[in-house]
């Protein structure tokens, strides 16, 4: 016979074996679920506002922490878009994978969440192998600077858009009727001029500058012709630290154009001046003097990229990272380093043609356009410009867009990028190392040893 107790467990165990079921089921439907719309997670993930990561492929922070910062920059998108108009035009869609322009702008497409990927994190790797393509060995497996890896994309970039058509002599029969030739890739020997290249051949990408060199004799004052050279990024040495004083990135910027005395140079005005106190006939050495060199900006890019050099050399010859803090800023005023024509007339009706509103953006970088709402002007507190007082009205002003940073020694180490949310006026940051994404704040970014990308 079964009494009390016995009853109560035979109840218990059915009803334990009852809950059991419908917890296996339960479960069921929760892996259903997963399988049919995946994690909850990840699609919260991506509603609230956060870009898509990219897959580390072995050591390739290096390109995703740049992808990253580029993607941030609007102007560089259009321009891509721009630039890359030109083969929806053609016939040679089967061969739009060779062409750097396409892949790279489709990356940067997605990851600023203009079209919307099937993943939440991406995989770059179509880059390297264009890269690799265009004779550049980039391995995936081997650390990498991004740095370099910017300058490889343009001037990746350059060569593209330097690319002539192609010329085809006029007994090749056999290419001249080949179906799949376009006009635009047909074109003759003669004796006179190639053909013009059409505009966006000549467009030059948003990063592009043109520095400045200054040489003036400090015997007679004469001014030796301006040369100008081309520039993709501001590569800044960081200035001896002074005690109990910050280091900026101002400090960096002049410290880049301060002048400096170069000697033992060939001074033509001082040969000219000693031959006309010489007879005729007499030959006379030229006369060396020392000149003031002196940088500056002749002509800024639409977006600023900046590299801080952390590259520095002990006494026995090793390399060693420099791990002081340059303070930086959210906006960034260029007018004390741009170079101006010395011609007081033309320099102010420049200044009063430049200081028209609804002239030109805002931002340089494109950060803002002229048709964009009022709230992106800046109250009278809203920017420092006490700070700068030779810089009441800025004509030069650039919006901070991404920050690459990089963990580490000289040997080996990590990136991370901050950049900004998409959106035009978006003010929120992202903190982004590979396929990790989430919320930064600006506090959490000035802190970071870096150099700014704006």
């Amino acid at each position: 016979t079964c009494g009390p107790h016995s009853r109560f467990s035979r109840c218990r165990h059915r009803a334990m074996r009852n809950w059991g079921v419908l917890g296996g089921a339960a479960a069921a439907l929760a892996a259903g679920i997963y399988v049919l719309w995946g994690p909850i997670t990840g699609r919260k993930r991506r509603r609230r506002g956060l870009v898509p990561g990219l897959l580390n492929l072995g050591n390739t922070c290096f390109m995703n922490s740049l992808l990253q910062g580029l993607s941030s920059c609007p102007s560089f998108i259009r321009w891509l878009e721009e630039f890359t108009a030109q083969y929806r035009t053609e016939q040679d869609k089967p061969r739009d994978h060779q062409h750097l322009s396409v892949t790279l702008l489709q990356l940067l497409r997605a990851l600023s969440c203009q079209e919307v990927p099937e993943d939440d994190v991406l995989d770059a790797s179509c880059l390297l192998e264009v890269l690799r393509m265009n004779r550049w060995q980039i391995s995936s497996f081997e650390e990498q600077d991004a740095h370099e890896l910017f300058h490889v994309l343009t001037s990746s970039l350059e060569d593209e858009r330097d690319q002539q058509p192609r010329v085809t002599h006029l007994f090749d029969v056999h290419s001249l009727e080949q179906p799949e030739i376009t006009q635009k890739q047909i074109s003759c020997r003669t004796r006179g001029s190639l053909p013009p290249v059409s505009n966006h051949w000549k467009s030059q990408h948003p990063f592009h500058g043109r520095l400045t060199s200054n040489m003036v004799c400090k015997h007679c004052e004469h001014q030796s012709p301006v040369r100008f050279d081309t520039f993709d990024s501001l590569s800044l040495s960081i200035p001896a630290a002074v005690w109990g004083r910050p280091m900026t990135l101002d400090h960096c910027l002049h410290h880049f154009i301060s002048s400096e005395s170069v000697k033992d140079v060939v001074c033509d005005n001082c040969t000219k001046i000693q031959a006309e106190g010489i007879l005729n006939g007499q030959s006379i050495e030229n006369q060396r003097t020392t000149f003031v060199k002196q940088l500056k900006l002749g002509k800024l890019p639409q977006c600023l990229c900046i590299h801080l050099q952390r590259l520095s050399w002990s006494n026995q010859g090793t390399p060693l990272k420099r791990h002081e803090h340059v303070q930086f800023n959210e906006f960034l005023v260029m007018d004390i380093y741009k170079y101006r024509v010395p011609s007081p007339k033309s320099s102010q009706e420049q200044l009063k043609a430049e200081q028209l509103l609804g002239t030109k953006p805002l931002f340089m970088n494109g950060a803002s356009s002229s048709s964009s709402s009022s709230s992106f002007l800046m109250s009278p507190g809203a920017f420092p410009l006490a700070a700068f007082p030779e810089c009441r009205a800025p004509l030069y002003l650039y919006r901070l867009m991404a920050v690459v940073v990089h963990h580490g020694d000289m040997h080996s180490g990590h990136f991370v990028t901050f950049r900004r949310a998409p959106g035009a006026r978006s003010s929120q940051w992202l903190w982004i190392s590979d396929e990790s994404v989430r919320r930064a704040s600006l506090h959490e970014l000035f802190r970071c040893r870096a150099a700014p990308t704006v």
